[in-house]
């Protein structure tokens, strides 16, 4: 069976991961460090945005797909996947613009993160019994 709705936001999820370990690979370039990075903010909250996108995104694809092939309502994988998206792009504009630090963008992008995975492992669980 296909799982046309997360294949969508798995390939929007691997455009977004190829963006921002672009940022941290220019930025080791930039800097020449190999590991860990240097007392740059912007260097710092790169490596970060890269970092919390590739925390999250495996389980929330995971859910994803799970729920497609279980049967969840579509309307739903669709909306909690473009959630997710939305999430994760806010919160990588709001690391680069906060320089690692405080913004709201980063704060709605890490709830919408959060109340994805949250829906989904209720639609899952809920579909599954």
């Amino acid at each position: 069976m296909i799982i046309p709705v997360t294949a969508v936001y798995a390939s929007i999820t691997g455009f977004l991961m190829l963006f921002l370990a672009y940022r941290v690979s220019s930025f080791r370039l930039k800097y020449k460090k190999g590991l860990g990075f240097t007392e740059d903010r912007d260097f710092e909250s790169a490596v970060r945005a890269h970092g919390n996108l590739t925390e999250y995104a495996p389980i929330t694809l995971i859910l994803l797909g799970v729920g497609e092939l279980n049967g969840v309502n579509t309307q739903w994988v669709y909306l909690v996947g473009l959630a997710f998206i939305a999430g994760r792009l806010l919160h990588a504009w709001g690391m680069h613009k906060g320089r690692g630090g405080a913004h709201p963008a980063r704060l709605v992008g890490i709830l919408l993160n959060w109340l994805a995975i949250l829906v989904m492992a209720v639609l899952v669980l809920i579909n599954a019994l």
